[in-house]
């Protein structure tokens, strides 16, 4: 049922675009259905579960094996926390979608999918939110709060040319939370040994290590208090507010901000008696609801005095759940879901009244004459609710919040201290409150604004009237509350909700705060004119701009020290890193064990010292052809070595790379200058340095390695286990695509992004010269289609030999040496004797999507690993049975890796292997240069003319060069457009 629910939301999100080109704004009636529809499954579920007499405590469990050797798993739970919360993230979610269908812009339909982006984005935001709530994983709850977080990100920076700043300063502050929240979420799976999170809240740890549980307790306040905007984090939260209505009703009411209140009520039975939590979250709650109350006076725009509010409530919350005792969490349970019924009407309400007047500036409203009594009606409820007026929702929630501050432990000044405190700050809602209603809808001159259509006010109505009924008849909620509440409290707790508890302390502690708020209203004036001129001493946007900008400085120092167009500049600090560490685990260990096989043969030597003679050259070239020529001796050699050692598939993929680079490495040669400089003596010092230590580093852990111990248990268990489990005997393969497929599966991506990034950095890219010296017609490359034609020849016949013998390897892989890696190296080949047999750059290029390519592999990887939940978790492979023949998903898997590699190939060599003059952009599918192909017979091409013009040609632009070197800088010819550049 649980991951059902997930799955039809995470469906949802995929249709979203689907149903909104085809119905345009309207497709909010359609994705609300199934959100509603996971809200009742979900609560039947439950009750079913509370009914159930063979569960000894009420929870839905159910899991799916992610990565079973972590112990990670798909893993959902719903108990009485989450339910309250996934009916929050549903049903206003589905609330808010309908909402929207009237607020969006009509598009005709053309442009229907205009808000395609933003349906996906929501039900996204809900799916996450959901996965959030129900997530009995770390890994997965994790997951989900970064996911809410990047929704957050996508919905506020899509809102206009003005909401680029704010969406950054929002990302930086949530990611800054989620790399804390991480930081909590490894230590407590280091310390557990678990990453179920019902496990770690009942692991004896806590109590055994209290200064383990602080340092826990501290970083997940933190993180929740990023998410939901407490001191000193707030800045993000009215700052959002740039974000159309419909995103921030759901960001405030149901999602973003109460993910932190959600993460502080999971977590509260490990850290309630904790210091550290208590008084953290006590004192960062109560400063933030008083700060945020007093700014929400201060503020003319709607929407942020209601994102102040928004603070100042969730202040209350926070604080509610460090005082930690049944009674306050209770509370913060009820609280939650008044503020989600009130808080939403609100948003929504004032998104009507912005829709009909064209404005949220109390200023301009207070010139207008509002004629509009369902909106009215709606706010007036909507804020009495929120201000705490008796007989709504809100005031039965702060009544709550009010006795538990009064109950709360700690010193005998404590609970009068923070209720008092509490107190102020709902002094300040009730002022707020109605400062929202008489600025909004209290004018009685000017423009006449009439009311919106039903469908537009229906939606907050209906928020607002649930508060009313509830508060008339809290009861209904007591079978929840108790639910939410004991699961947050982590033992049994009966709530009883009513309107009149008789003449309780708390009673008259909300009288007051209704009389001294109201004296407030009746002197808003005055108190605006106290507060207006009064600006804070800090800006907290400001702190967050200071810090970016740091942080953007921080790494620009950073990564200076390795950010070099250099390689050896480059590459120096890690290579002193990584010998520094080398070293001091070779020093650090005390006893080696004795060597066990003999480690070299006489022809190991000889290898030995044909590789030491080839860096030596390498030491000693000063031109990159030589380089290139002593670079590719020594990969050869190691080659060989690797076959005489008997590592057949490492061997074939260490020749057909060296194959490939030497290559690629040629085709760079035309970018570069032919030789290389002369170093001074200071750098030849450090370099020597560098180098000696990396030798050092490498041949300690060679020596201290190499024959001294037996196979692994890894090494025995493939080797038992292998053809057992896989089918294939090929053990290097069925390690790659079997055993070990997630790491192959991020190295394939990573293979994808660097294709993605030599396209991105070479498409079109103009070089620095554009007119090369004339090449001598005595020179063998003056006329390369006759110097061609054997090597055409050959490419001809050989080219789909190769591809087919790549094909071949590639199906038998999984038996014999070979592989999606190995066999796409091949094919790779088979398209570089193409390159090398054309006549000219022009017409190297093979025709095909190598982007696509590189796209297609990557998501056949994914794809594959996706079926692998079939049979239990993620790309676990499939063996079925066709006709009699067993067949295996590693093959489908291989398939990506092949097509990915390939990909990466024909970019490298379509971008670098064009000439350097050519600034024509051609994208992959689109026509050519050289659309005859490389096996044109030579002198054919007509924008070249034949090879005697061309020879004709070159001799005049060399009679034409003018003796001064001066004048060799002015251009002296006008060339023929079809003249071949003879570079």
């Amino acid at each position: 049922m649980l991951l059902a629910c997930l799955a039809g939301a995470l469906l949802t999100c995929a249709l979203a675009p689907l149903l909104t080109r085809a119905l345009g704004r309207d497709a909010g009636w359609l994705l609300a259905v199934p959100l509603l529809g996971a809200a009742a499954l979900l609560a039947l579920g439950y009750d079913d579960a509370v009914h159930s007499p063979a569960e000894p405590t009420p929870a839905v469990v159910e899991s799916l094996p992610w990565i079973p050797s972590l112990d990670v798993g798909l893993a959902l739970r719903l108990d009485g926390l989450s339910l309250v919360f996934s009916l929050l993230v549903l049903v206003i979610g589905a609330a808010v979608l309908c909402y929207a269908t009237r607020y969006l812009e009509r598009t005709d339909r053309a442009d229907r999918g205009k808000h395609a982006g933003f349906y996906a984005l929501m039900t996204g935001f809900a799916a996450a939110m959901l996965a959030l709530v129900l997530a009995d994983d770390l890994v997965v709850c994790y997951v989900a709060w970064e996911a809410t977080t990047l929704c957050s990100f996508l919905l506020i920076a899509r809102s206009g040319d003005g909401a680029r700043e704010p969406a950054i300063r929002t990302l930086l502050v949530t990611v800054a939370g989620g790399l804390v929240l991480l930081a909590a979420v490894t230590v407590m799976i280091v310390a557990t040994g678990t990453t179920r999170i019902s496990t770690v809240l009942s692991h004896d740890v806590w109590g055994a290590q209290p200064g383990l549980t602080t340092l826990v307790a501290v970083l997940v306040a933190v993180a929740a208090f990023t998410k939901s905007a407490q001191f000193p984090f707030q800045a993000w939260l009215p700052d959002s507010m740039v974000a159309i209505t419909p995103v921030s009703a759901y960001l405030h009411a149901a999602a973003m901000v109460k993910a932190g209140i959600y993460l502080l009520l999971r977590f509260s039975p490990v850290f309630s008696g904790v210091p550290a939590w208590t008084v953290l979250l006590v004192t960062a709650g109560l400063v933030t609801a008083v700060f945020g109350a007093v700014a929400a006076l201060r503020r003319y725009d709607l929407k942020e005095l209601l994102a102040y509010s928004t603070m100042s409530q969730l202040g209350l919350l926070t604080a509610m759940i460090g005082v930690g005792t049944t009674a306050a969490l209770s509370a913060a349970v009820v609280h939650t879901i008044a503020h989600a019924l009130f808080k939403s009407a609100l948003f929504m309400g004032v998104g009507v009244i912005d829709h009909t007047a064209h404005t949220r500036d109390l200023r301009e409203l207070a010139r207008m004459n509002p004629r509009m009594p369902v909106t009215s009606a709606i706010m007036v409820l909507a804020a009495a609710s929120m201000a705490g007026i008796p007989l709504l929702l809100g005031f039965v929630s702060k009544e709550s919040m009010l006795a538990a501050f009064l109950e709360a432990p700690g010193p005998a000044w404590a609970p009068w201290l923070l209720t008092a405190t509490a107190a102020l700050a709902s002094v300040f809602t009730v002022a707020y409150s109605a400062r929202l209603v008489l600025g909004a809808l209290g004018g009685r001159r000017g423009t006449v604004v009439r009311e919106a259509p039903v469908t537009f006010w229906a939606v907050p109505a209906a928020g607002a009237l649930a508060g009313l009924v509830l508060g008339l008849v809290p009861f209904l909620l007591d079978g929840l509350a108790s639910a939410g509440a004991s699961a947050a409290a982590g033992s049994t707790v009966e709530k009883h909700l009513a309107v009149w508890h008789g003449p309780v302390p708390e009673l008259f502690i909300s009288l007051a705060v209704l009389a001294t708020g109201a004296a407030l209203v009746l002197a808003r004036r005055r108190v605006h004119a106290v507060l207006a001129p009064r600006a804070f001493p800090f800006s907290a946007l400001d702190g967050v701009d200071r810090a970016r900008e740091g942080t953007i400085r921080l790494g620009g120092v950073v990564g200076s020290w390795t950010n070099s167009p250099a390689p050896a500049r480059h590459l120096a600090i890690p290579a002193v890193c990584l010998s520094v560490v080398a070293l001091l685990a070779v020093w650090s260990t005390t006893e080696l064990p004795p060597v066990r096989i003999a480690a070299s043969e006489p022809f190991d030597w000889l290898l030995a010292l044909l590789i030491a003679c080839g860096v030596v050259a390498m030491m000693n070239a000063r031109s990159l052809i030589s380089a290139i020529v002593v670079t590719g001796v020594v990969g050869f050699s190691i080659t060989v070595w690797f076959f005489d050692l008997g590592a057949t598939d490492v061997a074939m993929t260490q020749l057909l790379v060296e194959i490939l680079t030497v290559c690629v490495m040629v085709l760079l040669l035309r970018r570069l200058p032919a030789r290389f400089s002369s170093p001074g003596a200071r750098r030849r010092v450090v370099a020597l340095l560098v180098a000696g230590a990396a030798g050092l580093a490498t041949t300690a852990g060679v020596w201290m390695l190499t024959g001294r111990r037996e196979a692994s248990p890894a090494s025995e268990y493939y080797l038992t286990h292998g053809y057992d489990e896989t089918g294939g005997s090929n053990l290097v393969n069925t390690i790659l695509v079997d055993f070990r497929a997630l790491d192959t599966l991020g190295e394939l991506t990573v293979l994808g992004v660097a294709g993605l990034t030599i396209a991105a950095l070479l498409h079109g890219r103009r070089p620095a010269a554009d007119d090369p010296a004339p090449i001598d017609e005595r020179s063998p490359v003056s006329d390369p289609g006759t110097n061609t034609v054997f090597v055409r020849t050959a490419a001809r016949l050989l080219g789909p030999v190769i591809v087919a013998m790549s094909v071949i390897l590639l199906l038998r892989g999984h038996y014999e040496p070979g592989g999606g890696f190995i066999s796409a190296l091949v094919g790779g080949a088979g398209f570089t004797l193409s390159y090398l047999a054309a006549p000219s750059d022009e017409r190297a290029r093979v025709r095909l999507p190598y982007l696509w390519l590189i796209g297609l592999g990557v998501a056949v990887g994914t794809l594959t690993g996706l079926l692998g939940y079939l049979d239990g978790s993620f790309l676990r492979p499939l063996h079925p049975s066709i006709l009699g023949f067993e067949l295996t998903t590693a093959l489908v898997f291989d398939v990506g890796v092949y097509l990915a590699v390939i990909g990466v190939i024909l970019a490298a060599f379509n971008l670098l292997g064009r000439p350097p003059s050519d600034t024509t952009k051609v994208l992959p599918g689109e026509p050519e240069l050289g659309a005859s192909g490389p096996d044109d017979p030579p002198g054919t091409d007509t924008a070249a003319g034949t090879r005697t013009e061309v020879r004709e040609r070159r001799r005049t632009a060399r009679r034409d060069t003018p003796a001064d070197p001066a004048d060799a800088r002015t251009p002296h010819a006008t060339h023929d457009p079809g003249e071949v550049n003879p570079r």
